[in-house]
């Protein structure tokens, strides 16, 4: 897999996961600061579109993840 595949996977597994903490109505519900994440993850996404640039993916490429087109 690629480097931008792979944050989109990270990307929507801590969606889930933050949604499943945070929402009431979960049957895994925890908390709603849970929702935070998922504000979270949703920034760095507009972050990225805008600036063209991601940490994660970076990070991803420099573990060993190539690059995508």
């Amino acid at each position: 897999m690629t480097s931008w595949q792979l944050v989109r996977l990270f990307a929507g597994g801590f969606i889930l996961l933050s949604l499943l903490l945070g929402a009431p109505a979960s049957p895994w519900f925890h908390s709603q600061w849970w929702l935070a994440f998922t504000v979270f993850v949703g920034l760095n996404l507009l972050q990225s579109g805008l600036t063209k640039w991601c940490f994660l993916e970076t990070l991803l490429h420099r573990l060993g993840a190539r690059r995508g087109d």
